[in-house]
């Protein structure tokens, strides 16, 4: 029952990475699952604060992962139009593979933001450019973050299997 607990757990993190590039999959938290299924094997024991430290990692991760595109969005002087249009542009890039994924979102952030209606002042093309970049800076921010955290959740999965 260890070997396929371990190789569930490796498949998990393995998954988890991939899911650091692709929205559409909770990277951090499959990862998650994968070190508490090599837990629960009879060869590794990871103590109890070991695991809630991972778990409140893995939560604050998800949190910032969700925060930050819409931060880095508004940071830039972005509107509710360029949030949701960096969403809808993620989603959207996600049936044009990496490259879509990652424009989705510059792409979505700007097109939101031209297509708003401002009564202020009008929105101009170097205006919603701004924003845009706001959407893909927060976005690589948080796909780093993710990485970071999923590498060292396998870095500690295979550490203790050796």
């Amino acid at each position: 029952m260890d070997i396929v607990l371990i190789i569930l757990g490796a498949i998990c993190l393995l998954t988890g990475l991939v899911g650091c590039i692709l929205p559409i999959l909770p990277g951090v938290p499959l990862a998650y699952v994968g070190m508490w299924l090599l837990h629960a094997t009879s060869k590794v024991q990871f103590s109890w604060r070991f695991l809630l430290i991972w778990g409140v990692v893995t939560t604050v991760v998800q949190i910032l992962d969700a925060v930050v595109p819409v931060w880095g969005t508004k940071v830039m002087g972005g509107s509710k139009s360029g949030v949701w249009g960096s969403t809808i542009g993620l989603i959207a890039g996600l049936f044009f593979g990496p490259w879509g994924i990652v424009l989705g979102p510059f792409v979505g952030a700007v097109l939101g933001e031209l297509m708003s209606n401002r009564n202020e002042n009008d929105m101009s093309l170097g205006q919603a450019l701004k924003a845009g970049s706001g959407a893909f800076v927060g976005l690589m921010t948080g796909t780093v973050l993710k990485l970071i955290c999923v590498g060292l959740m396998i870095y500690y999965f295979v550490a203790a299997l050796v």
